[in-house]
């Protein structure tokens, strides 16, 4: 589903209070019968290695410690499609790009200040993105969307309430990564360090306590800048990682929400079954499992055996197996129409490993394994390493299942989440089942941080210098429907390179009851609808 041409260009050029409706909207959104007080209580699904969101590529993180923080802009939290005409002002009242889109000025709002009483100003907002940029003394100990920022040259105050990021190229789509909920405002005066463990933000809930293994909690902010906001008096996210007991927890009462996203087509079920007074909503998401690849050792260093395995993958039985036949089958991108940019179904069924014979495509890829030596009396053993999670080791099974099929015999090995994105950022593996998201669904933010050349979160070491001269010229484009075209041959590109296989996305389902209100899932993200500001309990 495409967005207007107009209306991106309105949104991305004079800002979302150009406009005077939207510009007021967050302010009338809070006038109908809704209800201070009371705790939201979900269950969360394994315990974070931080609290601090700069610094982690999980959902895990971002999910609960967004109703900590601010950003500049934000997406409209209410509707199901991140957008860039959906872009609302949060702590910039306004923003305006130059001629060329290389420079974007922000007027900040006044009188917002940092939960330990500080005053929030435009130094702030550089502190944040010089420590992104690596320029600051104060170091991030993991920075995975650095890449994010490549074409980000510098950030210029004008006394305290004005800040212009300025970009080295054009880059329209810049405002979509500084939507994102990983894209939230950090305090100058708190070092890094303290952030991983007790956050300070400008937002409507002030961090309270968390402690591994078994919760964590935040507060209403009673100065949120905001006024009458927020409604709740409380958060508190109690750590489960078993799913089944997860789910038995939700239908005895003992939790609001589940954990966005956590309810497999099997448990929706169990849930609607069982407590049928529940709100179940299973949608697409952006949450794509696939193979990670260390292309750099021995052997798969070797374009034949990539592709070979590209060719054994039956992604109709992984969602028929893992999802009762729920799900995408996509490439790089979110497939069309919940994601804005994906190829459409026939292109895809021409690349390797997506058309409709699965077994032609595997006798293909045992021929490319013979060809190099290995065969039912010479087969390759490795161990595939994944998160200890269900949604990543269910359909790791079935990928080494498939993998049988040219020789390949595969050992689970199982990660806790605390370990699991630095293992795979240090390339300590052979094979990896891995879900890949993005904070935003744009080009931007997929290309430089999955596939860029020297990326943290390109995991595969994937490096294409002719690619990248594509991906500045997207990201370039200010017309979107000649940007789709070069994003499609980019992602075919990668699909027949097997940069990162994606082997399916994931239908996921996301339960609450009818007393929980004003709470929104998204369709193309799972990372920009936490900040429960205006979320409120009928009880």
């Amino acid at each position: 589903m495409p967005f207007s041409r107009l209306s991106a260009a309105r949104a991305a050029k004079w800002g979302a209070c150009a406009l005077t409706t939207l510009c007021l909207s967050w302010a009338a959104t809070p006038a109908l019968a809704q209800k201070s007080g009371g705790t939201l209580r979900l269950f969360h699904r394994d315990s974070p290695a931080s609290g601090s969101i700069h610094e982690e590529a999980t959902i895990s993180v971002v999910m609960p410690f967004s109703a900590v923080f601010n950003n500049l802009i934000r997406f409209n939290q209410h509707e199901k499609q991140n957008r860039p005409e959906f872009i609302e002002p949060e702590l910039a009242e306004s923003w305006k790009w130059n001629d060329d889109y290389t420079r974007l000025t922000f007027k900040l709002r006044d009188g917002v200040k940092w939960h330990d009483g500080k005053p929030f100003s435009a130094a702030d907002v550089k502190c944040t993105w010089d420590m992104l940029l690596g320029k600051s003394q104060d170091k991030l100990r993991l920075n995975p969307r650095k890449a994010w920022y490549r074409n980000l040259d510098d950030v210029v105050t004008e006394g305290n309430d004005t800040v212009t990021f300025v970009l080295k190229r054009p880059q329209p789509a810049f405002t979509m990564l500084l939507a994102s909920g990983f894209s939230p405002v950090y305090p100058c005066h708190v070092p890094a360090a303290e952030m991983r463990q007790k956050p300070i933000g400008t937002g409507p809930f002030k961090f309270v306590e968390y402690k591994r293994n078994e919760h964590i909690k935040f507060v209403k902010n009673k100065d949120y800048w905001k006024q009458e906001l927020p409604y709740l008096d409380a958060i508190e996210w109690t750590i489960i990682p078993n799913r089944s007991t997860q789910t038995l927890a939700f239908i005895a009462g003992q939790f609001d929400m589940t954990f966005p996203y956590e309810q497999t087509v099997q448990t929706t079920k169990d849930v609607q079954s069982q407590a049928p007074n529940a709100i179940c909503e299973l949608e697409p998401t952006i949450m794509a499992f696939n193979f990670l690849v260390n292309r750099d050792d021995p052997p798969f260093n070797n374009p034949d055996l990539r592709k070979a395995m590209m060719l054994t993958i039956d992604r109709k039985a992984f969602i028929n197996i893992i999802s009762e036949g729920k799900g995408q089958i996509g490439g790089a991108m979110q497939p069309p129409p919940a994601g804005l940019w994906g190829l459409p179904p026939e292109i895809l069924q021409t690349l390797p490993g997506y058309g409709p014979d699965v077994e032609k495509s595997r006798a293909e890829g045992r021929k490319l394994m013979e060809k190099h030596g290995y065969g039912p009396n010479n087969r390759l053993k490795v161990k595939v390493a994944t998160r200890n999670i269900g949604q990543y080791r269910d359909p790791a099974i079935v990928l080494i299942d498939q993998l049988k099929h040219i020789y390949i015999d595969g050992e689970l090995e199982v990660v806790e989440t605390a370990n699991w994105f630095p293992k795979i950022a240090r390339k300590d593996f052979t094979l990896g089942a891995n879900l890949t998201g993005s904070g935003v669904d744009d080009p931007d933010a997929y290309f430089y941080e999955h596939y860029a050349c020297g990326s943290e979160r390109n995991y595969t070491n994937y490096c294409n210098p002719e690619l990248e001269k594509m991906y500045e010229q997207q990201s370039r484009e200010p017309d979107q429907e000649k940007r789709k075209k070069i994003v499609w041959e980019i992602d075919k590109i990668l699909t027949e390179d097997a940069a990162r296989p994606i082997v399916f996305l994931y239908n996921l389902g996301t339960c609450r009851y009818p007393h929980v209100k004003n709470v929104t899932t998204n369709i193309n993200s799972v990372f920009n609808s936490w900040r429960f500001e205006d979320a409120w309990l009928d009880k």
